[in-house]
């Protein structure tokens, strides 16, 4: 028989493609373990960046970055109906996933809203801080998330012990056009954000961002600059924290969080 033959040609490419296919199901079997740590360190090295206890420009080893947070963030899980801390061993806030949790049985459909969240876990996880002195907590950060114009991002929102003021805020995931939607990662934008309300006197989620400029926090304390070129993407960063911040997010945890 011809080794060039249409068999051996066949033959010899479905034994390429067993191989190949073998050598990957090897190699993300044995990197998971892996990927799972480097997914929950970026959670945590965000975090950190929300909460202004780290930058990206900062050159900061991962070692670091995992020894503050060790050292200043306490993950704890809430029951979103009620705002409560679950004390329950069965529970781990450290490897407790909110968005498999919410499309698994511990889930259930969101109510119409404009952020186009699908569906809510139960439970969620927040991140306490500590005060830099260990008198208490300083902060709280939250997880936060929405639809965009091509892409659900997701985000921090780091409060003050208030429960109103923002400290700062991070997306860690999108799909935005860069240089426009993609903005939301730009240092200068998310620097405007500390001191602004979330609030307004009444208790109700206040805070937008705008098409054009917004003033200082100080004296225009509701308002963002918006995304230029970027009006959905804004609005879609708007939706997203008028969600999270409403009776169906983290307002009953605030409530408690506050007292």
């Amino acid at each position: 028989m011809q080794r060039d033959s249409a068999f051996n040609m066949v033959r010899f490419a479905a034994l390429v493609c067993v191989v190949c296919g073998l050598v990957v199901s090897l190699a993300a079997v044995s990197l998971k373990q892996q990927q799972r740590a480097n997914a929950a360190f970026d959670k945590q090295r965000n975090v950190l960046y929300a909460a202004g206890l780290a930058s990206p420009g900062a050159g900061m080893s991962r070692e670091q970055l995992e020894s503050i947070y060790d050292e200043r963030i306490t993950p704890v899980v809430v029951e979103l109906e009620t705002g409560k801390v679950v004390e329950n061993p069965e529970f781990d806030p450290a490897v407790y996933d909110m968005e498999k949790a919410a499309d698994g049985a511990d889930g259930r459909p969101a109510p119409q809203n404009a952020a186009s969240v699908q569906r809510l876990p139960k439970h969620a996880v927040v991140y306490e801080v500590k005060a830099a002195e260990g008198a208490g907590v300083e902060m709280v950060v939250l997880p936060i998330k929405g639809y965009g114009l091509w892409s659900t991002l997701y985000g921090f929102l780091a409060l003050d012990r208030d429960g109103v003021t923002v400290r700062g805020i991070t997306y860690y995931q999108h799909g935005e056009t860069p240089g426009l939607g993609g903005e939301v990662d730009n240092p200068a934008w998310k620097a405007l954000w500390p001191g602004r309300k979330v609030y307004d006197e009444s208790g109700e989620p206040a805070l937008q961002v705008i098409k054009g400029q917004a003033g200082p926090a100080t004296s225009d304390p509701y308002k963002v600059d918006g995304l230029s070129g970027a009006t959905i993407t804004s609005r879609g960063v708007s939706n997203m924290l008028d969600f999270w911040l409403g009776e169906n997010g983290f307002k009953p945890f605030l409530d408690t969080f506050r007292g």
